[in-house]
């Protein structure tokens, strides 16, 4: 398989595996995004795959996009290429797997959370803390309403709070949430089971219900890009929400 700088990959067994190596806590940039596009083109058109898993070294699954790559001339490319990995994801022909230890925070709770299904430890969190930034998460604007409802997802985004993986599991983020000491068996055994199932209708099974959530996709993550970018990004508040992170102090809105 291709060698890659801030990720892992390779496929063995039926089983494609897709890690995120950029530590600490795995903030992906665009280098990384770029990798993580590639890898799961490679894999678009094969047939026997069983499952795809994505995972992280480290401490925490991923803290999100980088705040760097939010600002000036990288703001558009980076939201774009942001959204390839997720239309990548859904043509990923395999049901996909995240396992979650430690935190999944802003994109990289996108990340987990836009796969199949998730299997977490009980010391997992997961938010979407972009409000506190002025800004939002266009994934999951787009994406929380078909896992949590409506309620949960206002409360998720307009809150920006960080929650428990048992308190993901009930709100229907997550699908298991297991012990540390647990996570590799289970994951094994769900493999196990995905590898006792035929390649061919796990596909199908998978196109079918992506197919129902794609078209709504691709045409809602078009306009909320646009609104992100248009409306959000570039506003006086967003900027001074970007600006004061990453210089460490609390923001001033000039909209407050």
């Amino acid at each position: 398989m291709k060698s890659y700088q801030l990720i892992r990959f390779s496929v063995e067994d039926r089983v494609a595996t897709l890690v995120l190596k950029r530590p600490p806590v795995n903030v992906m940039n665009m280098e990384m995004m770029e990798e993580i596009v590639d890898a799961l083109s490679s894999i678009c058109k094969e047939e026997n795959l069983h499952a795809l898993v994505i995972r992280a070294e480290g401490k925490a699954f991923s803290a999100g996009v980088a705040v760097e790559d939010h600002m000036g001339d990288k703001t558009e490319p980076m939201i774009h290429l942001f959204h390839k990995m997720f239309h990548r994801l859904i043509e990923v022909p395999c049901p996909t797997i995240a396992v979650v230890e430690g935190a999944a925070i802003g994109g990289g709770c996108e990340l987990a959370t836009f796969c199949d299904l998730v299997i977490a430890t009980d010391q997992a969190k997961f938010g979407q803390p972009e409000i506190n930034l002025a800004l939002f998460p266009p994934v999951s604007v787009v994406a929380f309403p078909w896992l949590t409802g409506l309620n949960r997802t206002m409360e998720l985004l307009l809150t920006g709070e960080t929650i428990s993986a048992g308190k993901a599991y009930e709100w229907g983020l997550v699908n298991r949430v297991v012990s540390p000491e647990d996570l590799e068996a289970t994951v094994g055994q769900l493999l196990d089971n995905l590898r006792g199932k035929s390649a061919l209708a796990l596909r199908l099974t998978r196109k079918a219900v992506r197919e129902a959530m794609a078209s709504s996709f691709a045409s809602a993550i078009g306009k909320v890009e646009q609104i992100y970018l248009r409306e959000l990004v570039y506003s006086d508040d967003a900027q001074e929400g970007l600006h004061s992170f990453l210089e460490k102090r609390p923001p001033v809105w000039k909209n407050c």
